[in-house]
């Protein structure tokens, strides 16, 4: 399944999952500048996925219209990975967000390699190697440093609900992995997966939409706001999960996961641009340790076979 691990091809497809986990990382710099506009989270997540659905349903239908095809039997791959995948993902994360920091949210959701990992050697018979046990693990703490978590225990307490979401946030992050390497396997292209699992989480999001407050929000930003929208989309939803669905066709999806375990760095420098949040010592250790976990990861991966 997996491609030639000593092709130029293969190597930079090990970079797009942490080109992913960057894109995401950018998430809170949208989801700040909507909450102050009173967009319900609801709402939000809407105007991102219908643009992203839109976008990729005209691109395949004049690209190649075969990657719209699907088999009924495999529509619970697809509603799978849309519903519990990216539906629970963005809910969470977002809810995290309004509840917490965006470091910490970031940070929780980077917990997600553990349940991918788990999923991976149970469903699908992942080797767990030490290599990528210990690449893991110092991604994870490079995330911790990052976040600033470990110099605000003194500080005010943490959310419970900031808590809760972040790991749930992280659980459906697995899923979507999960079920996206089910539809692989099923011979699927990357796109078709995203499209149908990005129109899957969309039904579920139109129920709780305000639709007024979609209007109010144009109408208060105008011209610059179906612009602003539509960046949100390509940056946070289209162009994420089309760069981490095609990552998930060479490489494991426990490596996949851990390599787009980037986010937490990139929304500490996203913050730092921003918002002018002042990263400390910890927070630069931390994304040293980061970046060296993916880089050994993808050398440790792209010379196995």
């Amino acid at each position: 399944m997996y491609h030639k691990t000593d092709s130029p091809k293969f190597r930079v497809i090990l970079i797009l999952p942490v080109l992913s986990g960057i894109m995401w990382g950018s998430g809170g710099v949208f989801v700040r500048r909507f909450d102050a506009m009173g967009m319900d989270n609801f709402t939000m997540l809407f105007t991102r996925i219908i643009v992203s659905v839109t976008l990729l349903g005209i691109g395949l239908f004049l690209y190649d219209r075969s990657f719209l095809k699907i088999r009924l039997r495999d529509l619970w791959v697809f509603l799978g990975g849309g519903i519990l995948g990216m539906f629970g993902i963005n809910l969470t994360y977002n809810e995290a967000i309004g509840h917490g920091t965006l470091a910490l949210a970031s940070v929780l959701l980077s917990m997600s390699p553990l349940f991918v990992v788990t999923f991976s050697v149970l469903f699908f018979h992942e080797k767990m190697t030490l290599q990528k046990g210990i690449c893991m693990a110092v991604a994870l703490l490079g995330c911790v440093l990052v976040s600033g978590v470990l110099e605000n225990i003194s500080g005010s307490p943490v959310s419970p609900i900031a808590v809760l979401c972040g790991i749930g946030s992280a659980f459906f992050y697995a899923l979507y992995s999960i079920f996206s390497k089910a539809a692989m396997e099923r011979g699927y292209h990357a796109l078709t997966i995203t499209f149908y699992c990005l129109a899957a989480s969309l039904i579920f999001l139109i129920p709780g939409t305000d639709w007024d407050c979609i209007g109010t929000t144009i109408e208060k930003g105008w011209p610059w706001m179906p612009w602003f929208m539509l960046l949100h989309s390509l940056i946070t939803s289209t162009l994420p999960y089309v760069f981490y669905t095609i990552g998930l066709s060479c490489i494991d999806a426990g490596t996949a996961s851990i390599l787009a375990a980037s986010e937490p760095a990139a929304a500490m420098l996203f913050g730092f641009l921003f918002f002018a949040e002042q990263p400390t010592l910890l927070s630069f250790l931390g994304l040293v340790l980061t970046t060296a976990a993916i880089i050994i990861l993808s050398r440790t991966q792209a010379g196995s076979s």
